[in-house]
């Protein structure tokens, strides 16, 4: 497993890389107000569908839930992208036995209410407009030993052009308590429900 790495000086160059990136890629960046609970440590789950996806959502964090940054992407992401540990990325390797320990890393962030997890559930890419969110079962491990310390937003994120060269991002989010959700398959439910809310939103924007 890959640890997150400490640097300042190469946090503060990637961080404004990162908003340069986005500045420069896209029209916009829109997402609704949403007020997270100080005292308890975030655990963001969002639907996973390209490059951009863990770049937005470090974006998100930084404009609106203002936690420490942690995110679980595969190890050969962060073997490749030499940057994303000093970032807050941790790797995991599925199906294998360091898994655990990646799940077990990610619980001990979500103990200290500093810190936001990023956690996509689908844990591979999929189309930004499938119709239902895949829940790997892993992520249990995770809820359950980390119950209590930690509040769930989910994070639906959708981009569209429209009739402008550059596209627009319009993320989507909405807070449920750690208790919101006894067991995975009534997690996918909640999660599902916010992303149908949030795509119908999407779909009705008129320019």
């Amino acid at each position: 497993m890959i640890y997150p790495k400490n640097n300042p000086l190469i946090y503060r160059f990637f961080h404004h890389y990162i908003g340069h990136l986005i500045k420069s890629n896209f029209k916009a960046f829109n997402f609704n107000a949403m007020e997270a609970d100080k005292d308890k440590s975030i655990l963001l789950l969002a639907n996973h569908f390209g490059w951009w996806d863990g770049f937005l959502l470090y974006w998100l964090n930084y404009k609106l839930l203002k936690k420490k940054f942690h995110i679980m992407i595969l190890e050969n992401t962060v073997k490749r992208v030499f940057f994303l540990k000093y970032m807050g990325a941790f790797s995991v390797v599925k199906n294998s036995r360091s898994m655990i320990e990646s799940l077990n890393y990610a619980s001990e962030l979500l103990q200290d209410p500093q810190n936001l997890v990023l956690v996509f559930p689908q844990a591979r890419l999929y189309s930004n407009f499938v119709d239902d969110i895949h829940f790997e079962r892993g992520l249990l491990k995770i809820i359950k030993q980390a119950a209590g310390k930690f509040q769930y937003v989910f994070a639906a994120t959708f981009i569209e052009y429209f009739q402008h060269k550059k596209p627009t991002i319009n993320v989507y989010v909405q807070k449920h308590p750690d208790t919101a959700a006894g067991n995975i398959d009534e997690l996918k439910d909640l999660f599902q429900q916010h992303y149908e809310s949030a795509k119908l939103l999407q779909t009705q924007i008129v320019l």
